[in-house]
Order: C-alpha cells, then structure tokens, then sequence
C-alpha cells in the first residue's frame, strides 16, 4: 500500500481509529473480556425456546410463500415484479427458520432441527448441513482476517494476485453494484462439494446434497412440464434471485462499513468483533416480519443460542448494557449500498477500506 493512498484517506482512517483504538484499549486493560460477559448480562428468558411461535412462524411462513406464489398466478403483467419481490422475501423466511434449525435454537430435539432445516431449504437448493458447518465457523471467527468465511474484504494482495478474469469479477462485484448476487457465487461454489468440509461433516454434507438434488429432479421437471420454461423461470428463479438479493444484502450489511475493522488473528477480540462489528440495520416492517426480524443481528452474534423471536428484547438489553461497544444503527437504503460498496472495495489491515481507483492511482 503506497503512502499515497494512506495519506489520501486520513479522514477515513481517523473514523476507524477513533473507534478501534478505543476498544483497543479496553482490550489491553482487561485482555480478559471474553463473549460470556456479555452473554451472562442478557435477561435469561431471551434464551428460552417457545415452541407455540416457532412453529405458528412456520404456518405463517407457508402461508406468505403460498400467497406469493397465489399471486404470481393471477396478477396482471404490471403487478407481477411486485409480486416476485414479495415471494422471494418470504422464501428469505424460510432460510430464516433453517438458519435457527442450524444454531438449534428452533428446537431442543436435534432431530426436529435437521428435518424442520433441511424441509427449509430445500425450495431454496440449499444443502442444509453444508450451509450449518459453513456458517457456525463464520461465527467463530467474525471480522477475523483470512478467516471468515461468510464476508471477508477483498485485500489488495488477493487482488493483484488473482487472475485477470478474478480482478474484473472482484471490481465489477463492487463497482457495478453487483453485490446482490454474491450468495449466489457463495452458494455455488462451497455448498455442494463436500471435499470443502472436513471429513467427519462430509456424509452429512452428502445427505444434504441428495434431499436438495431429490427435490429438484422431482419439482424442476414437474414446473416445466406445467408451466413451461417460462413457468420456471416466473415461479422459481426470479423469486430465488430475489431471495438471494436479500441474503446478499443481510450478509454484506450485516460487517461492513468503513470505520468496522477486520482483524488479524493476533489482535482479533472475539467479544468485541461480535459486539462492535456487526450491525443492525432497520429494513421496511413488511421485510423485516416477512424475514423474522434477522436484521436484529447483534445479539445473534453474540450468542446463537437466542430464538429470532426473542432477539428485539436482546438487543434492547445489550443497548443497555454495552451501547457504547456498538456501531450507529443504519437504515436500509439504495444511498446506503452506493456508499458502502463506493467506500468499502479494497481492505489494508491497518489502514482498512480504499477504493479500486485509489489503488490504481498508487500503483
């Protein structure tokens, strides 16, 4: 990185100092500040399952994606995008249930977790246990650099080491505004080749690829002989283009901004990058009832033992307790993604986000 580029971005680097440096600081005079404080502050009751809400979000969520699809069939052309947005949503509603089946927070049988996460995912062709393995290492190892495996910066060294063809997909993922299909890319290529996981995991890896591979050959087909090409299309890929849009955007939003910091294993805090760097964004009510309120995402990093329905009274306790730790909050907005990903394109540890532009220019 070039003392052009740093220089540049003093402005930026006082924002992410003024705040990394002060929790920096905590670190040192109390290296023993460790997640269970914080846990052990949460009113108890926030980690208690209620099954009556688990499974009435179930029967609420089967009936949003019945009314999606109720829709897509008998709206007019002009309504029928709006109709699209609304379906994929409350399919994102369905990953939501399989993502507290995967923290067991759904249930307190196992069993229940795995056939409820994995019935889930399925319209979505999600291998449930790859996603589970997968993301519970991003927990244990959130904004830790070279490790997080859920949303990590591009650093520059990837960059210029990356081949030609991986440099325009990496620029253009930003620059273009194409952050939106980065679960897509992440779905893709992880989730359905168990030689990424360790061998333990694989056979349940396999068994999550064949429930999902099963249910494709089995609806897939089906769709297309009734609907057509296009049917497909209409009832299934554009509303799971729209399901991934919001995935996109959770995860993106969720530890990216340009004062959170990414830290290298030796100065990485676990306490304080689940408190302080991840962030809750306010989205439309009807997104966030249709999405179970998985924008409330501190305390779920703070603990994934929390139902999503006990993660308002969470948070407010955490806001509490801790709220000089946290980020401001956002609200979810196209301004907001044009600054994030306009801000937040390369990352230098120490020196944090610059743009590709900048880069170049110090080259």
């Amino acid at each position: 990185m070039t003392t052009s580029i740093a220089n540049s971005e003093n402005s930026r680097q006082a924002a992410i100092k003024s705040i990394s440096g002060a929790l920096e600081s905590d670190i040192i005079e109390n290296p023993d500040f460790k997640l269970k404080h914080i846990i052990k502050s949460i009113p108890r009751e926030c980690f208690q399952k209620d099954m009556g809400k688990a499974w009435a979000k179930v029967v609420i969520n089967v009936l949003m994606v019945a009314l999606g699809y109720a829709s897509l069939v008998v709206a007019p052309w002009y309504l029928v995008p709006f109709a699209w947005i609304f379906t994929g949503t409350a399919l994102t509603g369905f990953f939501v249930i399989g993502h507290d089946c995967g923290h067991r927070s759904f249930s307190n049988r196992r069993w229940v977790n795995d056939l409820v996460g994995h019935l889930a995912f399925a319209p979505l062709i999600y291998p449930f246990h790859a996603w589970r393995i997968g993301h519970n290492y991003h927990h244990k190892h959130t904004n830790k650099l070279d490790f997080d495996n859920a949303w990590h910066p591009i650093r520059p060294e990837v960059y210029e080491n990356s081949s030609p063809t991986w440099q325009v997909i990496f620029k253009t993922f930003l620059t273009k505004k194409l952050w939106w299909v980065g679960s897509v890319g992440h779905w893709a290529l992880v989730h359905f080749d168990p030689n990424n996981f360790l061998e333990k995991d694989r056979s349940q890896i396999k068994l999550s690829i064949i429930v999902v591979a099963v249910f494709a050959a089995l609806v897939f087909p089906a769709l297309i002989i009734t609907t057509g090409i296009w049917g497909f299309i209409k009832f299934w890929v554009i509303p799971w283009l729209v399901y991934h849009f919001w995935m996109s955007t959770f995860t993106y939003v969720h530890h990216t901004t340009a004062d959170v910091p990414f830290k290298n294993a030796s100065k990485w805090n676990e306490a304080i990058a689940q408190l302080a760097g991840t962030i809750h964004c306010d989205y439309p009510a009807w997104v966030e009832f249709l999405c179970h309120d998985i924008n409330v995402h501190v305390p779920h990093h703070i603990s994934t033992a929390i139902p999503w329905y006990n993660l308002r009274k969470a948070y407010s306790s955490i806001k509490d307790n801790w709220g000089s730790y946290l980020h401001e909050e956002y609200t979810f907005s196209w301004s907001l993604m044009k600054q994030l990903t306009d801000e937040c394109q390369l990352y230098e540890e120490n020196e944090g986000y610059f743009t590709f532009k900048q880069y170049e220019a110090g080259k």
